[in-house]
């Protein structure tokens, strides 16, 4: 891909504004709940907590919808590709009416959000589609067709799309939504104030201690403090508490997005996916002069694992020019997303003997309908009213974990591997001289491996090559500039900071 693409970063960040300061807590502060991340997830849990009178505090490790949800392609919708078949046949018709519900009611209730703000988020009603191009594929998605439809959502299976080029089928649900989920949660962040609830931003929480009350420790960059809380949100995309173990049910990955300018006249209407050639998702937004933006997903890869990033980027600018004709695309990023090994997310009590501390993760790339839902189910937990699916998606189900136990144990070889692996000697591997300006390589350098990177200048920066998290060894991805950890989706800059958890510490500077 040529420099077209010369804004590194995500377009929703650039054109949102900064949005109130949100400093950290000045000292020890006591509240009834304590949210522990500022995402969709964590802000939506917020909001629907304060509007039922309970004082919140939102603590934030970066700033407040700039993490996973600042970098997503911002679809609210229940149709997540193939999920309702796949529910039918394993949990049965009443689980994928249960899910099919929650997700159409946090589509609605985002609707509702954004009026009762009074947001202008670019709030587009739209339809969904799941899309196949090859026509050995038609029967599992009229097979997905039926079952959506069965389990209560708008759902058809059609022939005909907007795209320009021919599908061989698709599933389409009408009265979906797409947005602009920063501008949309700045609005939500406001609204939390001004029913009385604080946003800390830069406050990494470092320790959880459950009781009767809560404690957590929270750490800024200037000071650290203590706060209280009667119940704790663990809203963080990936649990940054291990007790739980919910690690081991949890597989990260990340998609690539990049997004260029179209003609009104020839974009197409509609969210369409299609899992086909390593998933590819399509999606314009409104610009400002009329046109319409090109939103193009795909290209999933495991964060660590040595891809060649940049040539993934290049696929996707490839098929995105062959479909849609020459394009000059404007911006790049990339989202993590994390999948569960059963399929359905995990909202509710972090572990079996939790009384007051509440976990939502494993979103598997449907974050925006998900983590509107997470907030109002959690929320009905805290306040002690029933939620027709809180068994659906409660972390401490068992039954369906053994009926996906394939994924399960693959998933655990996978980390097994790279944990064990890591540390077996290798023959051979690149040394100090080898890492060109802009690029990092993990180095043996006086027996212990270390993560070396070169900046454009020629200086050297060497940090430990383990995780903070659990030890798996960091990997450079050289297109975001980042070391990754396979096992867990653990992410640091070039100077070490955590970008992404699950850890906690950064990885420490080391001498060369």
């Amino acid at each position: 891909m040529d420099d077209q693409a010369d804004i590194h970063g995500s377009y929703w960040l650039h054109t949102a504004p900064p949005g109130d300061p949100a400093p950290p807590p000045e000292g020890p502060l006591t509240v009834d709940v304590a949210v522990v991340g500022g995402g969709i997830a964590g802000l939506s849990t917020a909001w629907e907590l304060a509007r039922r009178g309970r004082s919140v505090a939102v603590l934030e490790a970066h700033r407040i919808a700039a993490g996973v949800t600042g970098h997503t392609t911002a679809k609210i919708s229940a149709q997540h590709t193939l999920v309702y078949d796949h529910l039918r046949r394993t949990r049965g018709p009443g689980a994928a009416r249960l899910y099919a519900r929650s997700q159409m009611d946090a589509v609605r209730h985002a609707a509702e959000n954004a009026e009762e703000l009074g947001v202008d988020c670019e709030w587009e009603d739209t339809a969904a589609y799941t899309y196949a191009e090859d026509p050995a594929r038609t029967d599992e998605l009229k097979a997905e067709a039926e079952a959506a439809r069965e389990a209560g959502l708008p759902a058809e299976y059609v022939t005909e799309t907007e795209l320009p080029f021919p599908v061989a089928g698709a599933v389409r649900v009408a009265e979906q939504a797409q947005f602009h989920p920063r501008k949309y949660l700045l609005a939500v962040a406001d609204g939390i104030r001004r029913l009385g609830g604080t946003i800390h931003e830069y406050s990494r929480v470092t320790d959880l201690h459950e009781g009767e009350p809560c404690e957590l420790t929270v750490e800024s960059p200037a000071s650290a403090t203590t706060v209280t809380a009667h119940s704790v949100v663990v809203a963080t995309h990936y649990p940054v508490f291990d007790r739980a173990l919910l690690f081991t049910r949890l597989s990260p990955r990340r998609e690539l997005v990049l997004t260029a300018p179209l003609d009104a006249a020839g974009a197409p209407h509609g969210m369409y996916i299609t899992q086909e050639q390593n998933t590819r998702s399509v999606r314009t937004a409104p610009l400002p002069d009329g046109r319409r933006l090109l939103i193009v997903t795909g290209e999933h890869f495991t964060p660590g694992t040595g891809q060649d990033v940049e040539e993934r980027f290049e696929r996707l600018a490839s098929w995105a020019t062959d479909r849609f004709g020459d394009l000059s695309f404007t911006h790049r990023w990339a989202t993590q997303d994390n999948d569960s090994t059963d399929s359905v997310p995990l909202v509710g009590p972090l572990h079996p003997g939790s009384r007051n501390v509440y976990v939502a993760t494993g979103f598997g790339g449907w974050g925006m309908s998900t983590g509107i839902m997470a907030g109002r189910l959690l929320t009905e937990r805290i306040t002690g009213r029933d939620c027709p699916w809180s068994d659906l998606y409660d972390p401490r189900r068992i039954a369906s974990v053994v009926r996906e136990g394939a994924a399960f144990l693959k998933h655990q070889t996978d980390v097994a591997r790279h944990f064990v692996g890591d540390r077996l000697p290798k023959a051979s591997g690149p040394s100090v001289d080898e890492i060109a300006p802009g690029d990092g390589a993990v180095v043996r350098v006086s027996g212990e491996r270390r993560a070396v990177y070169r900046d454009e200048a020629g200086q050297l920066h060497a940090l430990s090559a383990r995780c903070t998290h659990m030890g798996c060894m960091v990997a450079f991805n050289r297109a975001e500039q980042a070391w990754e950890c396979p096992c867990h989706g653990s992410r640091f800059g070039v100077d070490g900071r955590v970008v992404q958890g699950p850890a906690q510490k950064p990885l420490e500077r080391r001498d060369l």
